[in-house]
């Protein structure tokens, strides 16, 4: 069992990096606020991998999965943040 979820999760990483070195430049920072729903998703698994982690190395995945889910979901509504300002009127 937990060589799948290892699997998977490394399988994750590298669709996720294809999938973003896809994406051209100038439609970064609008994705940006598109995904951080999808973030929040990930904080939500990594929260529910440490309730129920048992072994050292399920405890520091979750770990991990909280720390950066967090950073991007935190980070995305500061980019989205941003680039909404841009759009204001200026006084």
């Amino acid at each position: 069992m937990d060589t799948n979820i290892l699997f998977i999760f490394i399988l994750s990483i590298f669709v996720g990096i294809e999938v973003i070195s896809k994406v051209p430049s100038m439609l970064h920072t609008p994705l940006m606020s598109g995904t951080n729903a999808i973030h929040g998703i990930i904080l939500f698994g990594g929260i529910l991998v440490l309730a129920d982690a048992t072994t050292t190395l399920a405890q520091a995945l979750g770990f991990v999965a909280v720390v950066f889910g967090s950073a991007n979901v935190f980070g995305g509504f500061m980019v989205t943040d941003r680039m909404l300002q841009m759009f204001k009127k200026k006084k």
